[in-house]
């Protein structure tokens, strides 16, 4: 290990704000009440193993210790004292009874994983609402309500509020007793679009996502006051094994309609209005309000009636929320989160006496209900249209962020603060999505990359000891911005001579971390330094098998698509490469895929425009999906090997037509470099 490692102490002026910040808004010990109220149980076990692995933990309660015991204390001075407060209200681990009804009660297990799970008693089953991240949260969530209840109910219904992993990868894992083969019987509720969007979250983009999700939940940094304390949003995200099984209910989508005003009925509690659906699960009357276009592309919120509760889904928690999340993803629409977020009040919010969402703890009583949405409401709509004035006034995203705050009427509560997502990286999204990503001004419309300028800067200034010197001078000032912004240039530029940049980049990335109230800037900043001083660590194996599994034909060829070295295989093959594929399994499906300048491009049954096929590839869909995980990821080898053990049929000397095609496709590299360069730089 390197001898610049060593934990890096607190700056005494960084640890003074951490501790003033808890006097900029009011104490609330109510929070406190509420996130324990209901509890039944405690975790079963100190962690949770891998379902395969059982010598690797995929979640552990042990670790956030240091949460509880210091429950009474105040903050360690190298944590800020609001996120050590947020920390401590999501360390609440266990299961809670949210609410009792008529046919039983609605139930929460949170703090196993980075979202909660709810659970639902029906007539004679129960229903789950967002089953977790992974199989084996999922599974040891609902051993804790059957082990605590003494329930032995089915499953009758399961429902995804939309289309993040953490809010359906563990719904095999619901199963476990039947080997995570699911009753597809049941219904699996999920707004429209919830399949192309899950699956363009966890797989086209998926492995950037999942390798920048290592920062921003920095999962595998140490728990503690010099580490990682929490997102802001729950603790962490869990790193087992991701599965879906696709929903066979599509609200919004075919075979579903709004319900229209005569076949409304008093049974609902609340007054009628358009755009409502309506589903019945095992006696549990179930209303739905689709919110595109908010925190997820595909979401809803759900209330129901007979408990008069709401289900917000995450449109609404105890913690600012992203307009882009750090890990990546589509924009968000703040100005659509605020009217939905309207729209929920007006149409709910009479009728609701207890509101619980897919994060954190619930909210009784509607008065308070009504206030909180409202107030979470105008925060939205706040960033949105006071960004909009500010752009139109010639303001570009950078100085937008540097100068707007929320007012105190909205800065105040303790569910508007920057946990997750930040009032400085939600301002520049909201200029993204109305400006795109250049400012106008045309010195930035061809910026040289990192590695090339780094060279040059560190050259106008003198040399890698001149600015590390300068560096150094900001540091011991306190300027830890613009000592970050220095050194990235020398350790970019010059990564064989920074030894003495990376070491004073650590600790400036960790007094930045240790400031922090949110807690995914913490992770970045902590896990860039752990980076820096130890390297890329091998990350956990997390392949969205079940995910591709469940695509459809034109998703997983749009797969494969993004695979493809598109300017070799342009430069080598000028003549179409044209495959008809003929795919077995329940009903035959056929499809053509042609590469031509350099994309692979599908289209369902006969491309009657790509010329006549070099070849007809025979197979089912499940040797189909072995493809892309066979051969230890190589996707010709694999099918080579298909096609030796039989598996896959193809005329005989046509063969070499789908390995020129396959021998295109690149392996995503789930390591990649974020603080450093890939490779050494050669000055130009």
């Amino acid at each position: 290990m390197p001898e610049f490692a060593e934990p890096i102490e607190v700056d005494p002026a960084v640890a003074e704000a951490n501790r003033h910040i808890i006097n900029t808004v009011p104490p609330n010990s109510e929070d406190f009440e509420e996130a324990r109220r209901g509890l039944l149980a405690l975790p079963e076990i100190p962690a949770i193993p891998a379902r395969h692995k059982g010598d690797r933990i995929v979640w552990n309660f042990v670790s956030y210790d240091f949460l509880s015991e210091g429950l009474s204390d105040e903050a360690p001075p190298s944590v800020n004292a609001s996120l050590w407060r947020q920390g401590l209200l999501t360390a609440q681990a266990g299961l809670f009874e949210v609410t009792a009804y008529g046919h039983g009660r609605i139930y929460q297990v949170r703090g196993y994983d980075l979202s909660n799970m709810t659970i639902i008693e029906g007539d004679s089953g129960i229903l789950i609402i967002d089953p977790l991240a992974s199989y084996e949260t999922a599974q040891w969530a609902l051993k804790l309500y059957r082990d605590t209840t003494g329930s032995t109910r089915k499953i009758a219904g399961i429902i995804y509020t939309h289309s993040h992993v953490d809010h359906f990868g563990g719904v095999r894992g619901l199963f476990h007793d039947q080997n995570g083969e699911v009753d597809t019987d049941i219904p699996i509720i999920a707004p429209d679009g919830f399949l192309e969007h899950a699956v363009s979250e966890n797989v086209y983009a998926g492995p950037a996502m999942s390798r920048r999700s290592e920062y921003m939940y920095a999962a595998k940094l140490d728990k503690g006051p010099h580490g990682q304390v929490g997102a802001g949003l729950g603790l962490t995200v869990s790193t087992g094994e991701v599965t879906l099984v696709p929903p066979n209910v599509n609200i919004g989508g075919s075979g579903t309609a709004p319900v229209p005003r005569d076949q409304w009925s008093s049974k609902d509690v609340i007054p009628w209005r358009p755009g409502l659906y309506r589903e019945l699960v095992d006696g549990i009357r179930l209303i739905f309000q689709l919110t595109p276009g908010t925190e997820a592309p595909a979401e809803m919120n759900i209330y129901f009636p007979q408990a008069r509760a709401l289900c917000a889904a995450e449109n609404a928690t105890h913690t600012l929320h992203n307009i882009l999340t750090l890990r990546g993803a589509q924009v968000r629409d703040a100005h659509a989160w605020s009217k939905y977020l309207t729209e929920t009040i007006q149409t709910f919010g009479e009728h609701t006496d207890v509101e619980f969402a897919s994060h954190h703890w619930p909210r009784w009583g509607k008065e308070k209900i009504v206030e909180y949405l409202s107030v979470q409401r105008d925060v939205y709509g706040f960033l949105n249209d006071q960004t909009l004035r500010l752009i139109n006034a010639g303001k570009t995203g950078i100085e937008i962020a540097e100068t707007l705050e929320l007012p105190e009427s909205l800065a105040s509560h303790w569910y508007t603060r920057g946990y997750y997502g930040s009032v400085s990286h939600d301002l520049k999204a909201v200029y993204q999505r109305y400006m795109g990503w250049f400012d106008g001004n045309p010195a930035h419309l061809w910026n040289l990359p990192p590695v090339k300028a780094g060279v040059r800067y560190v050259a106008a200034m003198g040399g890698v000891d001149a600015v590390v010197a300068t560096a150094q001078e900001a540091y011991d000032r306190q300027d830890y911005r613009w000592v970050v912004e220095l050194l990235n240039h020398v350790i970019f530029g010059h990564p064989e001579d920074n030894a003495s940049a990376k070491e004073l980049q650590r600790k400036a990335l960790t007094q930045l971390g240790y400031g922090s109230e949110n807690g995914t800037w913490r992770n970045f900043f902590l896990t860039g330094a752990h980076e820096l001083a130890h390297g890329i660590e091998k990350p956990y194996n997390q392949e969205p098998g079940d995910i591709i599994f469940s695509t459809t034909l034109e998703q997983y060829f749009s797969t494969l698509a993004r695979a493809i070295d598109g300017p070799r295989a342009a430069r080598e093959q000028r003549d179409p490469i044209v495959l008809q594929w003929v795919i077995n399994g329940g009903e035959e499906e056929t499809c053509t895929t042609t590469l031509r300048n350099g994309v692979l491009v599908y289209v369902s049954g006969k491309d009657r425009f790509a010329g006549a096929p070099q070849t007809v590839i025979k197979l089912t869909r499940d040797v189909l999906n072995g493809l892309m995980y066979g051969a230890q990821g190589d996707y010709r080898a694999a099918f080579d090997k298909a096609v030796r053990d039989s598996l896959v049929q193809i005329p005989e000397g046509k063969q070499e037509y789908a390995d020129t095609v396959f021998g295109y496709l690149t392996r995503p590299d789930a390591s990649f470099p974020i603080v450093a360069p890939a490779s050494p730089v050669t000055p130009q």
